[in-house]
């Protein structure tokens, strides 16, 4: 089976993290702004991996087990190269296509397949579950700039 998706824009970082959004989707934006967080999917295509076989990743956090499998990671390294990032949103102009950021794990030019908006009554749970090696990760995005992650990653 073959499967298509279509870019809607891509990341910026030309001073601020920026989604700039194709002409053709920016209507799609109204009504945006009044959320305080956005879900972005986007492709990885600068590592060049679609359909890679990173399948069993050997010791890929220092805390944690010795072979992880990728879809118990967050890494790009994915079948598919899809990744998604929780993001404060900081501004939204729907005339100029340009979805302001805060911050995003994502390089210039990224492709952008989607924005979602975050809300309570999907994306967060109350009683979230982790494994005992992440359990000491932070809980909540806003934790998670003052945590070192670089201590985390073997890589």
């Amino acid at each position: 089976m073959e499967l298509q998706c279509t870019s809607i824009g891509t990341v910026s970082k030309a001073g601020d993290f920026t989604l700039l959004i194709d002409e053709a989707y920016r209507k799609g934006l109204v009504g945006l702004d009044g959320f305080g967080h956005v879900v972005v999917l986007w492709y990885a295509d600068k590592i060049g991996n679609a359909g890679s076989q990173y399948v069993l990743f050997e010791k890929p956090y220092t805390k944690g087990p010795d072979q992880i499998g990728v879809f118990a990671t967050r890494s790009p390294y994915r079948p598919n190269s899809i990744c998604s990032s929780v993001a404060q949103l900081i501004s939204v102009d729907p005339e100029q296509g340009r979805v302001t950021l805060a911050w995003i794990d994502a390089e210039p030019g990224t492709p952008i397949l989607d924005i979602k908006p975050y809300h309570g009554s999907e994306d967060r749970v109350r009683d979230l579950v982790m494994p005992a090696w992440c359990s000491h990760w932070p809980h909540y995005l806003e934790e998670s700039e003052a945590f070192n992650w670089e201590e985390e990653f073997a890589f």
